[in-house]
């Protein structure tokens, strides 16, 4: 082999020996998508609300921002809610409770005892709204008085003047700055459960606010703020979800009162005792066959009910979709009127979470209830 030929497969030698150097280094330094630190994600905001409308008011303030889960199955109301062990730890997981608060929630004191968490911040959406007092007591006088003590803090003064003789007290503390006017409502700061229910009866106040639209915009502005509160950074987008819902809702009371403008004054029927803060908003008397916890009605509430009927000159009887028309059908036969369906939104299918649902929903309430008060077309 001459010189020269020697020399030229020591260089190649050379050139190969370095190139796998530079490969070997590539393949040690360099680092690969699987051995990268992955980067840090923030878990959403665990909320747990109680029953339907106060789910679908937070799914509308939450957005994509929070992760919402209903403790109550969407077709259980809260007055038959029983607590299981897998809710106590669902409170437990939780950064933040919504409530509508008013006692309706009277099993959620030893739910949040059992649960233990420290850190559990509670949003009462009900907090400084004016309430109507409970008149399950007395189904002919709608008359709401002030009351006192309602948990902690005491309520004085704060009966307000009658609506369309109902006997109730003047109040003077929160009516106009929460902008309601006269129906005998009864204001409020502190909606604690305290007080222990029996069965399905209400507390001191009437805590069905959400059948109405103007409440509900309060009730959307505690629950902005209370989640703001329990996360900051997410102010921008909770507080921009809540005014696009609170313009709906003030869309829908428009549209409710000009679809029942026509029958002021008049008086419907519906089952039980839910729908005084809806008749009150738009000038409207509601009767009711029974008041919870009563099941059947005694002969005289049938009276009662036939009677209302036969003087308002009414088309059709108000049911409850968890109720039927069985408690209805021999009243609406005896009288040859039909039976309607006024739905309290406490229970609904697994897609009633949405808040959508809430407005199609009492739309279609003041709909089949001008059908009842009015003539046909």
């Amino acid at each position: 082999m001459s010189k020269l030929s020697f020399q030229r497969q020591v260089q190649q030698l050379s050139i190969m020996a370095l190139g796998a150097i530079v490969t070997l280094g590539g393949c040690t330094t360099a680092p690969t998508t699987s051995e990268a630190e992955p980067s840090a994600a923030t878990d959403p905001l665990q909320v747990v609300t109680t029953f339907l409308p106060i789910t679908q008011f937070t799914n509308a303030v939450a957005g994509d921002r929070a992760e919402v889960v209903q403790l109550l199955p969407a077709n259980t109301g809260p007055h038959d809610f029983q607590s299981k062990p897998s809710d106590v730890q669902a409170v437990a997981n939780a950064d933040v409770l919504v409530k509508n608060g008013l006692e309706i929630e009277f099993f959620l004191d030893d739910l949040i005892e059992n649960a233990a968490n420290s850190d559990l911040v509670t949003i009462d959406s009900s907090e400084d709204i004016v309430a109507l007092a409970s008149g399950e007591a007395d189904h002919e006088d709608h008359g709401e008085e002030g009351h006192d003590d309602h948990g902690e803090e005491g309520h004085d003064d704060h009966g307000e003047e009658g609506h369309d003789d109902h006997g109730e007290d003047d109040h003077d503390d929160h009516a106009e700055a929460k902008g309601h006017d006269d129906h005998g409502e009864v204001d409020h700061d502190d909606h604690g459960e305290e007080k222990a229910h029996d069965g399905h009866a209400h507390g001191e106040f009437d805590p069905h606010i959400w059948l109405d639209p103007k409440r509900v915009i309060e009730q959307v502005e505690n629950i902005r703020d209370g989640l703001i509160a329990a996360d900051p950074e997410g102010e921008a987008e909770y507080t921009a979800n809540a005014e696009a819902f609170m313009t709906e809702l003030q869309t829908l009371d428009v549209d409710i009162t000009e679809t029942l403008a026509p029958f002021s004054g008049q008086t419907f029927v519906v089952f039980h005792d839910f729908a005084t803060y809806f008749a009150s908003s738009y000038g409207l008397d509601a009767e009711v066959l029974v008041g919870l916890p009563e099941e059947n009605p005694s002969p005289d509430d049938v009276k009662r009910v036939i009677d209302t009927v036969q003087a308002e000159g009414l088309k059709t009887i108000m049911t409850e979709p968890q109720v039927g028309e069985t408690s209805f059908k021999a009243i609406a036969q005896d009288l040859s009127i039909g039976v309607s369906e006024f739905n309290p939104l406490e229970v609904g299918a697994s897609d009633a979470t949405e808040p959508d649902y809430y407005l199609d929903t009492m739309r279609q309430n003041a709909e089949n209830l001008a059908a009842s008060l009015g003539v046909s077309n």
